[in-house]
């Protein structure tokens, strides 16, 4: 079982979503632009990936420095 850092109060408010997510609004509203649906799908894919991404890190604790910590997250293609 994977052990987080001890867990905060911090939780993301309506606000706080809300503004991550306008963030990409331009962008999803660019994809209107695209004819060809395989580049719509994979830009909308990366879009809400990142989107998902930013919202799961705002959401959880800081992870503790670990000697065994990843050094490379698997689907998201970031390196830690």
């Amino acid at each position: 079982m994977a052990k987080f850092g001890k867990p905060t109060n911090q939780t993301m408010t309506e606000a706080d979503f809300l503004s991550i997510s306008q963030k990409r609004y331009a962008a999803l509203q660019a994809l209107n632009k695209i004819d060809n649906f395989y580049d719509y799908e994979k830009d909308f894919e990366s879009i809400w990936r990142d989107l998902g991404r930013e919202v799961l890190e705002s959401n959880l604790s800081d992870i503790p420095a670990d000697r065994r910590k990843k050094k490379h997250l698997p689907n998201l293609g970031k390196s830690v």
